[in-house]
């Protein structure tokens, strides 16, 4: 039977990137290590995102508006809020519709 061979440090079933840790591989989930880090990792959506993507024009100007992000599950929205808060300089707050009610977005 072959040797393993040792795993690289880009390999997803690797050391953790974030910790560099060999004992604990893959110690965040899969899709944590695969979710984009920046706007410019962000796959599809050129029409907001790219050059001249309404959402980066708004970036430009300083200023976002309010927006509705309108998708199926897994479809990347939370991270592209994340990534569009972190880029402007903004305070990111999740909240969920199932699982949240007027009380909680009045105190947000």
């Amino acid at each position: 039977m072959p040797a393993r061979s040792q795993p690289r440090d880009d390999d997803l079933f690797g050391p953790d990137p974030a910790t560099g840790d060999p004992a604990k591989p893959g110690a965040r989930p899969l899709a944590d290590r695969l979710r984009p880090a920046s706007l410019e990792e962000v796959v599809g959506q050129d029409h907001l995102l790219g050059t001249d993507g309404a959402l980066s024009r708004m970036l430009e100007r300083g200023s976002l508006a309010s927006l509705i992000l309108w998708g199926p599950p897994g479809t990347g929205k939370t991270t592209i809020a994340r990534l569009l808060a972190a880029r402007a300089g903004l305070v990111f707050v999740q909240i969920s519709a199932v699982f949240s009610g007027v009380a909680d977005l009045k105190r947000e």
